[in-house]
C-alpha cells in the first residue's frame, strides 16, 4: 500500500509537458519582478492544440495588498499588440474578400492623405513600416479627435518611400483608418465580430467596461492613484480609445487563443476555416529589412520578423528564423516560432511605476529568457 501512495504521489508531481513546467520558467518571470521591471506578469506557452504552461505572477501594483496576476482573467493593454490581433487580422480578412488592394495607394482608401510625397505610398508600404513616416507625432495635443485625424492625414515622408524600415504608429493608424473604410465599420466593431467572437476572445476589448476596471492591471498613476482601463497611449486616448496603432485590453489566455489561430494558419478551433493557410503565409513571412549593414529590423505585413534589430533580442537566440511576433510598449510581447509549433504570451504593465532604471532593457532579458526557453524544452521534448 506504502508503494502504491509514494507512486501515486510522483505522478501527480510529474509535470504534463516536461520542461515547459515553473522549475523552467518561475525564475525567470520572477527574477522580472525583483529587478523591478515590472509588479507582476501573466505568462503563457503553448501549441497549435494545447496550452503547455500558463501562470501569472506577483500583482496588478507594487503593493502587497493589490489583486494577484491571473493568466486566465487579468486584463492588461495591449499597446502595439493592438497592431497584429485587431488591424494586421483585418486588414487579412479584408484582402481576402476582395475589399482591400495591398499595392493599392492608401489615398484610394482616405482621400485625405495628401500630404506632399505621400501619393505613392501603399497599403503594404504602411504595413511593412516602409512608407517614410516618421515615428510618431504628438496628436494627443488636437483640440478633439477630428483634428487628431487632420494632422494624421496630411504627415509626410521623412525619407523617401520603400527605402528603408521606421517603424511607425503612424502607420498602423493609417492602415486602421482604411480598415474602418474598406469594412464600413469601425475597428472596434469589426475586429469583435469577425475576429473575437470566432477565435473565442471573450474577455478581449476594446474601451473596457468600467466593471472590468478592477481585473485590469494599471498603466500608470494619477495623483498617487493607479489607473487602469483607460489606453495608456496618449494618441490612442485623443482618438477615442480605439486605433490601428494601441487600445486593445486582454487576459494572457486570450492573446494565446490568437497565437494558436495563427499557429493553425487561419482555422478555428473547431475546424472551420477563417483565413486561408496562404494568406497568413503571405502575411507572415518576412517582407522588408533589414537594410545591409545597418543591423536595422526584418518587417512582415503588420508583423515583426527576424532580425528584430534590438542589441537585447525580445526574442531571444533560438527561436527560428521564420518567427514572426510583437512587443507592446505597457510591456507585452507574442512571439510565435511556426517550424516548432511554439508560441510564448508574456503580458506584463512595464509601464507602470518600474523600479529598475533600465526596465525596457530587463523586460527584454526576461522576454528573450523565456522564448529560449520554451526552445529549448521544445527542442528536448522532441528528441
Amino acid at each position: 500500500m506504502l508503494a502504491v501512495v509514494l507512486l501515486q504521489v510522483a505522478v501527480s508531481f510529474t509535470p504534463a509537458h516536461p520542461g515547459f513546467d515553473a522549475a523552467t520558467f518561475d525564475p525567470i518571470v520572477q527574477g522580472g519582478i525583483h529587478a523591478g521591471a515590472y509588479p507582476g506578469a501573466a505568462f503563457v506557452v503553448g501549441r497549435r492544440d494545447t496550452i503547455l504552461f500558463a501562470k501569472g505572477y506577483g500583482r496588478l501594483t507594487w503593493s502587497p495588498s493589490s489583486r494577484a496576476v491571473s493568466a486566465e482573467s487579468t486584463l492588461y493593454d495591449l499597446a502595439s499588440l493592438t497592431k497584429v490581433v485587431a488591424t494586421t487580422t483585418a486588414a487579412m480578412l479584408l484582402v481576402e474578400r476582395g475589399k482591400l488592394d495591398l499595392d493599392a495607394p492608401a489615398a484610394r482608401y482616405v482621400p485625405e492623405f495628401d500630404g506632399p510625397g505621400t501619393a505613392g505610398i501603399t497599403v503594404r508600404q504602411l504595413l511593412t513600416h516602409t512608407s517614410g513616416l516618421r515615428a510618431t507625432l504628438p496628436l494627443y495635443q488636437e483640440p478633439d479627435s477630428a483634428a487628431a485625424l487632420a494632422a494624421l492625414f496630411h504627415v509626410t515622408p521623412i525619407v523617401p518611400p520603400g527605402t528603408r524600415v521606421i517603424y511607425s504608429d503612424l502607420n498602423a493608424m493609417l492602415s486602421g483608418e482604411i480598415v474602418r473604410r474598406a469594412a464600413g465599420e469601425p475597428l472596434d466593431r469589426f475586429a469583435a465580430r469577425e475576429i473575437l467572437a470566432p477565435l473565442g476572445m471573450t474577455q478581449t476589448t476594446f474601451r473596457p467596461r468600467r466593471a472590468l476596471y478592477d481585473r485590469i492591471a494599471p498603466t500608470g498613476v494619477w495623483r498617487g492613484t493607479p489607473v487602469a482601463g483607460v489606453v495608456n497611449d496618449r494618441n490612442a486616448a485623443r482618438l477615442g480609445g480605439v486605433a490601428g496603432h494601441a487600445g486593445l485590453f486582454a487576459p494572457a489566455a486570450d492573446v494565446a487563443r490568437f497565437a494558436q489561430f495563427m499557429l493553425r494558419e487561419g482555422t478555428l478551433p473547431d475546424g472551420r476555416p477563417l483565413l486561408g493557410a496562404e494568406t497568413v503565409r503571405r502575411f507572415t513571412a518576412r517582407s522588408a529589412g533589414p537594410e545591409r549593414g545597418t543591423g536595422g529590423e526584418a518587417r512582415a505585413l503588420g508583423w515583426q520578423a527576424l532580425p528584430t534589430g534590438e542589441a537585447v533580442s525580445s526574442v531571444g537566440h533560438l527561436f527560428g528564423p521564420r518567427s514572426y511576433g510583437h512587443t507592446g510598449w505597457t510591456g507585452t510581447s507574442l512571439w510565435i516560432d511556426p517550424e516548432r509549433d511554439l508560441f510564448v504570451v508574456l503580458l506584463t504593465n512595464r509601464a507602470y511605476a518600474p523600479r529598475a532604471r533600465r526596465s525596457f532593457t530587463a523586460l527584454k532579458q526576461v522576454r528573450g529568457r523565456l522564448a529560449d526557453a520554451a526552445a529549448q524544452a521544445s527542442d528536448a521534448g522532441a528528441r
